[in-house]
């Protein structure tokens, strides 16, 4: 929207996060302070496979642009309950390409 001058840069939403790198996970997952503190829009419910073999629905929000070092992507993020811990996904990592230490800081950028 910034691009598009419909807000001003200074209106765009975004902050530094740690977050686990987790090549098991096809997608983004961020927690809901996060979720509330960017204020990201709702796209859909989906479900997702959780590593004890349960399956339980998240909400997706996005888009989000994501940025480590000098690369960057723009995905979705499903949000976790309470203060989850984030994680990036293989979606994401696939786009940037991302390293595998355990942790990164990342900056999210609300895109629209």
């Amino acid at each position: 929207m910034a691009k598009r001058h419909i807000i001003g840069e200074e209106e765009i939403k975004q902050m530094t996060v740690k977050m686990m790198v987790d090549s098991g996970a096809y997608m983004m997952a961020i927690n809901e302070t996060i979720q509330e503190q960017l204020d990201l829009s709702f796209i859909e419910k989906r479900k997702a496979v959780l590593a004890d073999g349960s399956v339980t629905e998240y909400d997706v929000v996005g888009p989000i642009y994501v940025k480590f070092e000098n690369r960057t992507a723009i995905c979705s993020a499903m949000v976790l309950k309470g203060d989850s811990e984030p994680m990036l996904g293989a979606i994401p990592m696939e786009e940037m390409p991302v390293p595998m230490p355990t942790m990164l800081p990342l900056n999210y950028r609300e895109m629209f």
